[in-house]
């Protein structure tokens, strides 16, 4: 029993699943027909105002031109702000005031919309100056934050490459620490030399000489016995040095002594 509620609860939750991603995928399909039809209808709308610009001169031509304008800077304006705000935090508040300066261009959009319809050639160049006027300062507040966040941009990716160039050149000081101090290479002896040791040529001082000389002490029982021998004496004069026994005379008998040569005096 307890496996079929366990199948029964699965079966649940991945119809849940399924509705919800389905929800999702509706929603993002949607949202996207939806940027593609206002790219569609705005790109139609700009083809409209620049063929009445160059069609219609006078009060409608400059109508036209005063929409196009307005258009073309909002658009870059929140082109530029959408493409730095991921990286840099710091434009929330830039957002929100193109937000407001947005809703000030859309109703003077739509002001210049209505005119187009107006059949009164001498109204409209009535309300141009004042139309134009609200038209330059929009355009002005939207190129000044555009012109901000570009520079701002563009100074941020100067100090990070400057930084960067710093990390890479000590990066490249310690790869290249070798060339500062090369390690020696083996040295070369001629043969039948050896090389001196760390106390040659040096004499030794009278305190390490006399460290050196052993200090006599108290002999051991097999060397107290044994008296010191003393160095042999010198033959005397005119007396022949007798030859030690060798093999080459030992089978000589008693009697046989070797002969000596006379003397001729």
């Amino acid at each position: 029993m307890e496996a079929i509620w366990i199948l029964l609860l699965l079966f649940v939750l991945i119809m849940l699943l399924g509705v919800y991603a389905a929800v999702r995928t509706v929603r993002a399909a949607k949202r996207g027909i939806d940027r593609t039809v206002h790219q569609a209808r705005r790109t139609v709308e700009e083809t409209r105002l620049r063929a009445r610009q160059l069609a219609q001169p006078g009060a409608a031509g400059d109508l036209a031109q005063l929409r196009l304008s307005l258009r073309g800077s909002m658009r870059a304006t929140e082109q530029a702000l959408q493409a730095a705000a991921p990286q840099d935090r710091s434009l929330s508040e830039s957002l929100g005031l193109f937000q407001r300066l947005s809703a000030h261009a859309q109703d003077l959009d739509a002001d210049l919309k209505r005119l187009e319809q107006e059949p009164d050639k001498a109204r409209i160049a009535a309300l141009l100056p004042e139309l134009r006027q609200r038209t330059q300062r929009i355009t002005h507040s939207a190129d000044s934050l555009r012109w901000a966040v570009q520079e701002r941009t563009q100074r941020l990716a100067h100090d990070d490459l400057d930084s960067l160039g710093r990390e890479i050149e000590l990066e490249t000081g310690a790869l290249r620490h070798w060339t500062a101090a090369e390690p020696e290479g083996p040295r070369t002896e001629t043969p039948g030399t050896e090389a001196p040791g760390p106390g040659a040529g040096a004499r030794p001082t009278p305190e390490a000489e006399a460290r050196l000389t052993p200090e006599p002490g108290p002999r051991t029982g097999s060397e107290a016995g044994r008296e010191p021998e003393s160095p042999p004496s010198p033959p005397a004069l005119g007396a022949t040095p007798t030859e030690p026994r060798t093999w080459q005379n030992s089978w000589q008998k008693p009697w046989q002594e070797p002969t000596r040569p006379e003397n001729p005096a």
